[in-house]
């Protein structure tokens, strides 16, 4: 996807003159355009240049009898942006799956959150899409992902709830709660 700068900077800065803040006049916002075009360039919206087909290719090739159990990460950071308000959401994601045909490292499970994260994305979206692709083009036979986020919308906005958190989850294929609990570390919960 082609990024034309220099007119995202004149947007942002024109933005912010709309408002009364101008960039020109006010010290503290001197290069802040540019500054604000990075930020989503190279990082909140990074995830639209990666290749998730690719990304899960990469892993290791095995035979599904292999590997029975579930493989989970725990604790994968996660911030979003709002597709209705442009403001941060922040929080984490799991994501457990049983594999099928392929072996993924730590690395690339998070990489994959963080490539629907770093989007413009509802939360609900973020976990979907991850066990989709896991499926579909990681071979696995059943994936989970849960993703707990902080809106900035919320917090910064409306009703203002600093702390509130909202949980989405998402899976693909037969994943016993007990076994899931189990691998996301949470053995109480599955009744231990």
């Amino acid at each position: 996807m082609a990024v034309d700068r220099a007119r995202a900077e004149r947007a942002v800065r024109d933005f912010l003159i709309a408002l009364g803040h101008d960039p020109d006049h006010v010290a503290q916002l001197v290069g802040t355009p540019a500054r604000v075009v990075e930020a989503y360039q190279n990082d909140l919206l990074s995830g639209y240049a990666v290749d998730v087909e690719q990304l899960l290719g990469e892993g290791e090739a095995i035979s599904e009898s292999k590997v029975s159990g579930l493989i989970a990460l725990s604790g994968i950071s996660v911030s979003t942006v709002c597709p209705h308000h442009l403001l941060l959401s922040n929080g984490s994601a799991s994501v457990a799956y049983r594999p099928g045909t392929r072996l993924f490292g730590l690395g690339t499970l998070a990489s994959l959150v963080n490539a629907y994260a770093r989007r413009l994305s509802l939360q609900e979206s973020i976990g979907e899409s991850v066990v989709q692709a896991l499926v579909e083009h990681g071979g696995a036979r059943a994936a989970y992902c849960e993703v707990r986020l902080v809106h900035g919308c919320l917090v910064a906005r409306g009703s203002r709830q600093a702390g509130t958190e909202l949980l989405t989850t998402a899976r693909r294929g037969n994943i016993d709660p007990a076994e899931l609990a189990l691998a996301l570390g949470r053995s109480r919960e599955a009744g231990s």
